[in-house]
């Protein structure tokens, strides 16, 4: 199947700032194109029976996973394990970042 990325709307979830294009849905994971704003972040959280992934596209979000913070680039891959705290924030005042994100039931 083939998706157009274009022709999808934006959502907005839970966290403001945050928006998502839903690539795949399935039972066991999904995957989404998040776009992030100028000054976001998204709170310390963690999930109990999944793994999550994050792809960056663009920009320069901090990731933290535990008690480790990463600031990435473009092109950098980032695993957060099922159970451990993590976040993102955008801490640019000009650039949005844009993620692929995933996840994977355990």
């Amino acid at each position: 199947m083939k998706i157009n990325t274009e022709e999808l709307d934006w959502e907005y979830g839970k966290v403001k700032s945050f928006c998502g294009k839903t690539l795949l849905e399935k039972k066991n994971g999904g995957l989404k194109l998040v776009k992030v704003s100028t000054k976001a972040i998204y709170p310390t959280h963690q999930h109990p029976n999944k793994t999550e992934f994050i792809f960056v596209l663009e920009g320069n979000p901090t990731i933290t996973i535990g008690e480790k913070e990463y600031t990435s680039k473009k092109g950098e891959f980032f695993n957060l394990p099922h159970s451990v705290n993590h976040a993102i924030e955008n801490k640019s005042q000009q650039n949005e970042c844009l993620l692929l994100v995933g996840s994977i039931k355990e």
